[in-house]
């Protein structure tokens, strides 16, 4: 599913929807002239025991995916924060080894930069522009040992500090994209959803009445919420991304430099 535009499953999701309300009504025709008052209540009763468990879990799912955006957002700052912090702490290492440090933190603070603007589902694409980054880091980490080593002092140590700081970012933003809301919970809110609108379908013409205005607004709500919950749940496209400019930001000061 997490492969699929969000919009070519809302409009699914209406369709889907649609039909079961077909369905519902058509079922509904069929067994008007049988029901009776009970038969009726019973109906309004298992609609409004739907409503309810649809609010439930948009609820519940829209925070999930909030969260979701919110740890993704908050991980392309700190380790846009590691990166600078870790640039900075460059002028503080000897002269023998200032300047490759500079270059080494410039390609891997490029190699980041770039691996944002690959989307999450393209899980080669991503790998390798990681496993390059971790390459870069490396050789930043024997320059970092041999500083130490040499130094030995203070100055040297919070170098290697900041860089196992940049590196550890590195892993929580790679892990916060790849968190989802999970299917299953995506699943059972869309088959609340479709099961809602047979039973709305069933309701109106037992009760012989067609479903009004109300009801199609109400389905396209829920269809623009299904949407943003699954858009914001994709960090890289759709219409709410997460915002890079912090790591843009730190990237072109480094380039400056």
């Amino acid at each position: 599913m997490y492969d699929v535009p969000s919009y070519v499953i809302a409009m699914i999701l209406a369709l889907a929807m649609l039909a079961a309300m077909w369905l519902g009504g058509a079922t509904g025709r069929k067994r008007h002239v049988t029901t009776n008052g009970d038969s009726k209540s019973q109906a309004n009763a298992v609609q409004g025991s739907l409503l309810g468990l649809l609010a439930l879990l948009i609820g519940f799912t829209f925070s999930l995916s909030l969260g979701r955006y919110d740890q993704r957002s908050a991980a392309v700052v700190d380790e846009a924060n590691a990166i600078g912090t870790a640039w900075l702490r460059t002028d503080l290492v000897s002269d023998v080894r200032r300047e490759e440090a500079k270059t080494l933190l410039r390609e891997y603070g490029t190699i980041r930069l770039a691996a944002a603007t690959i989307a999450a589902s393209n899980q080669v694409e991503r790998s390798q522009l990681v496993a390059e980054a971790e390459a870069v880091f490396g050789r930043l980490w024997l320059l970092a040992a041999d500083e130490a080593r040499e130094a030995g002092n203070p100055v040297a140590m919070s170098f290697a500090t900041s860089l196992n700081d940049m590196i550890d970012a590195l892993a929580t933003r790679d892990a916060a994209i790849d968190r989802h809301v999970p299917e299953l919970v995506l699943f059972l809110l869309f088959g609340t959803f479709v099961l809602l609108g047979g039973v709305v379908g069933y309701s109106a013409w037992i009760l012989n009445v067609r479903p009004g205005v109300p009801v199609y607004a109400m389905m396209i709500l829920i269809v623009v919420l299904v949407f943003l919950i699954m858009d914001l749940d994709r960090p890289r496209r759709g219409l709410i991304s997460v915002d890079q400019s912090k790591l843009v930001a730190t990237v072109a000061a480094m380039g400056l430099n």
